[in-house]
């Protein structure tokens, strides 16, 4: 009999591009199917041809809509890729929002780096098209929760609520030899969601306890060597937003549209119609913003109490008076010409690319201005050199000077921390055999493998980029 194996193509010494190739004696699959962000050399990794015969795959399951586990989607299609993509009820619907959106934001970039002649490539080519993003939602198969599915021959799967983001799930996969009998048990985590219930938080709190013994774990480490602040998130924004809005300055907030948006939103407009903070205009200067709140709204089983309550109390965004969204390109250019007070919201969290690249480049300036950071930073990434203090730095080839205030806040973070990752960890009714680190720096991947070991005594082993292992 063949062997089972497991290869890591992505998020594995980084924190994106996370892609896990598991092959077994009757097939194999693609647990995510991450862009790379941040560094040169990652990004340079989405445009080469994937490591993996595209034709061999089965299906392709993903654990959430993030762009780091989703993005690569398209691409895939472009490479041959015909087959089926599972996913959550939740993930499928945001994917219809967030694909076709990641494509016309590239179409955009390409266009300005071609406009203004800022690009060593002739021309600029987007990584893929707000039409190819399209075409691959064809594929998409939505799955029940907590409901096994016979993935293929000798392979069942099981979505687990991870708490992460909305629709966030665990693969859990069940496997068993072409000649009957017991094959190992695998379970991918994703992201991880948190334990302990944050103010900062929209999701019910606590990821799915695992009840039964599993072979292997794929578990993450984005912050194994943290933990995250345990204090009110409202008071700490209002101190830092008001003096700056107070003045006339301008608020920029990179976020990430899922999820993140959604909660500031509702976060600022609470602070500001209790007074603690002025009563400003705010711009969300994203093409799928509306369409992403209307599916977060449609899915209040997942929100946690408080989420429910300010909801309840305010309403949807798109009545506030003070809101705006700003779906097209020159919408947001016209935010440009706006003095303040004044709050942008804008993608992509990292800034990694996206519109935030330009509120930046005009902002950063300005003594008056302030930069929040609601998010992980990953390095090599816009967002990392200015939350990390470098001045100037280099926007769209240009040198832009960091005058502007800035901060960053670690409790808006949908990641469990390293505390919290342990925590769940102890559910296990029994030690895995084996536990593979991804989707975490080598720091805090090192980390968390130390102190699972210190602490549990378990076997951790931090994965490799493009290493194979082969399972029992």
């Amino acid at each position: 009999m063949s062997a089972y194996t497991l290869q890591f193509l992505g998020a594995a010494g980084s924190v994106t591009g996370s892609k896990h190739l598991l092959t077994t004696p009757q097939g194999a699959y693609l647990i995510d199917c991450g862009m790379f962000q941040g560094e040169r050399q990652l990004r340079e990794r989405n445009w080469q041809p994937p490591p993996l015969d595209v034709k061999t795959l089965q299906a392709v399951v993903l654990t959430h809509a993030h762009l780091d586990h989703s993005g690569y989607l398209p691409r895939l299609e472009h490479e041959g890729y015909q087959g089926p993509i599972y996913a959550s009820q939740g993930t499928a619907e945001l994917l219809g929002v967030l694909l076709p959106d990641a494509g016309r934001l590239q179409e955009e970039e390409a266009h300005y780096r071609n406009r203004k002649q800022l690009t060593r490539h002739q021309p600029a080519l987007p990584f893929y098209t707000e039409a190819e993003a399209r075409a691959v939602l064809q594929q998409v198969r939505p799955l029940a929760m907590e409901t096994p599915f016979a993935l293929g021959p000798g392979a069942e799967l099981r979505l687990r609520r991870a708490a992460h983001i909305l629709g966030s799930c665990f693969a859990d996969f069940k496997l068993t030899p072409p000649d009957g009998g017991a094959g190992p048990r695998i379970l991918f985590t994703g992201d991880l969601g948190r334990i302990r219930q944050s103010s900062a938080q929209t999701m019910v709190a606590g990821p799915e306890t695992v009840s039964e013994a599993v072979d292997y774990l794929v578990l993450e480490s984005t912050y194994g060597d943290r933990q995250h602040p345990d204090v009110d998130i409202g008071p700490d924004l209002a101190r830092t937003l008001a003096p700056v809005l107070g003045a006339g300055g301008v608020v920029v907030i990179p976020a990430f549209a899922i999820e993140r948006t959604q909660k500031l939103l509702f976060l600022l407009k609470h602070l500001m119609e209790t007074g603690a903070m002025p009563r400003v205009p705010m711009h969300v200067d994203s093409p799928m913003a509306i369409e992403a709140i209307e599916i977060f709204l449609r899915h209040g089983d997942e929100f946690n109490e408080e989420t429910r309550e300010l909801i309840g109390r305010y309403g949807p965004p798109q009545s506030w008076d003070h809101v705006f969204f700003d779906k097209t390109a020159a919408q947001s250019q016209a935010v440009n010409g706006q003095a303040g007070p004044l709050i942008i919201i804008s993608s992509s969290g990292m800034a990694a690319g996206g519109r935030v690249m330009h509120h930046l480049a005009l902002r950063l300036p300005d003594p008056k201005n302030l930069v929040v950071f609601v998010g992980y930073q990953a390095p090599g990434t816009l967002g990392n050199l200015i939350k990390s203090g470098h001045n100037p730095v280099t926007i769209f080839k240009q040198s832009v000077p960091v005058r502007a205030k800035i901060a960053a806040f670690e409790q808006f973070s949908d990641h469990a921390d390293a505390g919290e990752i342990i925590a769940w960890l102890r559910g296990f009714p029994r030690p895995p055999r084996r536990i593979f680190l991804v989707h975490g720096e080598p720091e805090s991947a090192a980390a968390l493998a130390h102190r699972i070991e210190a602490e549990l005594h378990w076997p951790t082993q931090v994965a490799k980029w493009l290493e194979e292992v082969t399972l029992g």
